[in-house]
């Protein structure tokens, strides 16, 4: 165990320009010489969906190196601590080797981060599971769900580090209808995503429960919307580009934005906001 001291301590609000309206991140600064238990210990402390720790990077492209805490465990890779901790990251000083891009390693590989005017986007890293569910799986989502397997437009493995699974529904008041019973599925880290009416500022509804990660239902979710814009756009049932409404149900008003390059790289955009700035002893 490290003695404690003093390190620099951010809060980002991403996926709203509005403070307070989309999904926190903590991030520490400096997490130089912390070992893992003390990682996850803060993350389980500040409560929040995930808990970040900036490093040296190990590879020579990347910019910073990121390890991802949820409270109940470690993750190879998240959106909107991704986005969160680039932007902490510049605000604190730091300079990114290329002026248009940040480069951040993390367990899952390398991640480049574009930035924008008055937002940050990621590319999504690549799925290390897809295809539909099984039945038996899809069966047990779809009871903890409380609907019926006629409700089920599709259904994917959306999996690009944290273990993914998607239901699609026809609507968004589908989806915000939801009262899923999680205690049903306790290690579940699943997703649902309905069609917004038309005419509406968004295109989707998206909500994102992990109960397996600690994590009841997350505001905005980075990574899902990624690996899900790769599933939609790519087999046509989403355009290149669209907006998605997420954490309406929580009283918050994430609004991220999924747009595939012509080569099939898709992104994730949306602002990331500096509430809070301090230092912690760990």
């Amino acid at each position: 165990m490290t003695m404690p001291r003093t390190r620099s301590f951010v809060q980002v609000d991403v996926f709203s320009t509005t403070p307070y309206s989309g999904n926190p991140v903590a991030v520490v600064l400096d997490g130089t010489g912390l070992s893992d238990e003390e990682m996850q210990r803060l993350a389980r402390w500040t409560n929040l969906s995930e808990t970040t720790f900036v490093l040296p990077p190990t590879a020579p492209e990347a910019d910073y190196r990121l390890r991802i805490f949820t409270p109940g465990g470690e993750l190879p890779f998240a959106g909107h601590p991704t986005l969160g901790s680039a932007r902490a990251w510049l605000d604190g000083g730091g300079t990114p080797r290329h002026p248009d891009r940040i480069v951040q390693e993390c367990a899952a590989g390398l991640v480049t981060v574009r930035r924008g005017e008055g937002v940050l986007s990621f590319a999504a890293p690549p799925r290390v599971r897809d295809g539909e569910l099984d039945e038996g799986r899809l069966n047990r989502i779809v009871a903890a769900f409380g609907i019926t397997r006629e409700q089920v437009v599709a259904h994917q493995w959306v999996d690009n580090g944290p273990g993914w699974a998607v239901l699609q529904l026809a609507t968004a008041k589908e989806v915000l209808a939801l009262e899923p019973d999680l205690a049903a599925i306790p290690d579940a880290m699943v997703g649902a995503i309905g069609a917004c009416p038309e005419g509406s500022a968004y295109d989707f509804e998206l909500r994102t429960f992990a109960p397996g990660a600690g994590v009841p239902e997350d505001p905005a979710c980075g990574s899902m919307n990624a690996a899900v814009g790769q599933w939609l756009i790519g087999s046509g049932a989403a355009p290149a580009n669209y907006r998605v409404s997420q954490g309406t149900r929580l009283g918050r008003a994430a609004r991220i934005e999924v747009t595939a390059d012509p080569d099939g790289t898709v992104w994730v955009s949306g602002a990331a906001v500096i509430c809070v700035r301090g230092t912690i002893t760990v």
